[in-house]
């Protein structure tokens, strides 16, 4: 967003352009569907100045090529200041008036063998079928998606950080205290059904925990102190993990001797 952009039109601007670009489509000819994710989908209420634009094109079979190598679609909308190839089948992309989006395009094909959060379908041709917004593929499980798996999985990052720590490598360490092991204590809490509101984004834990936590269920300013404190947040996290879980007791010895060594 460019500084002299009004904030409290940002959100409106992205559901105009979002609108704007199923029109564009529907003059193409080759487009399916726009599919809108996230909170330009069906989490409106979470619209605010720092969304971006994230949505499915779906395309026939023979255009997918030409809408992957050419942008000219999106120009169409409006000037394109980025843009960059961030996966096989999408981009990133920053319009010159700040707003961001972020997409990928898919044949039907393609998009029935994906899994994706059901979105909001915001344009689709009269002969598209009902219900591509949603996946019609179950969300994937693993079968380790357990509050043992996760509390286990906490306490042995734990182990391995403090362990790089102790050799100096204190950003392989503050990732693996900081990063990996709070991402398993956040996922422990989802699994034991604590929290305010559902989780927000199905691919990444951390979104709105500061929304769906209060501090005495989730105390992230004492497990993430930053990265000359990664001792303090080992033990802030073990401290967590031995309050609110069944721990080995084997795996709080061996973190416990680390911290008093």
């Amino acid at each position: 967003m460019r500084p002299d952009q009004p904030r409290h039109r940002v959100a409106q601007l992205l559901l105009q352009r979002l609108d704007a670009l199923g029109q564009v489509l529907a003059a193409r000819g080759d487009a399916v569907a726009l599919i809108a994710l996230g909170s330009v989908g069906r989490d409106l209420h979470r619209l605010d100045e720092h969304s971006d634009m994230d949505f499915f094109v779906v395309v026939d079979d023979a255009a997918v090529e030409g809408y992957l190598d050419s942008i000219d679609w999106l120009e169409s909308l409006h000037p394109v200041a980025f843009s960059f190839a961030n996966s096989v089948n999408g981009r990133k992309v920053l319009f010159a008036d700040g707003l961001f989006a972020e997409y990928a395009v898919f044949t039907r094909t393609e998009l029935d063998a994906s899994w994706f959060p059901p979105g909001r379908l915001v344009w689709s041709r009269p002969d598209a079928p009902a219900g591509l917004e949603v996946s019609v593929r179950p969300q994937p499980r693993s079968p380790y998606d357990t509050v043992s798996y996760h509390v286990h999985e906490a306490v042995t990052n734990l182990f391995v950080g403090l362990h790089r720590d102790a050799r100096g490598e204190r950003l392989s360490a503050m990732r693996f205290i900081q990063s990996y092991a709070v991402d398993r204590v956040l996922t422990v809490l989802e699994l034991s059904g604590v929290g305010a509101t559902p989780r927000q984004d199905a691919f990444a834990i951390e979104r709105g925990a500061e929304r769906r936590l209060a501090p005495d269920q989730l105390p992230l300013a004492s497990m993430l102190p930053g990265y000359e404190h990664n001792r303090e947040a080992a033990a802030a996290v073990l401290e967590w993990l031995v309050a609110h879980t069944d721990v080995d007791p084997v795996m709080v010895a061996a973190v416990r001797e680390l911290l008093e060594g």
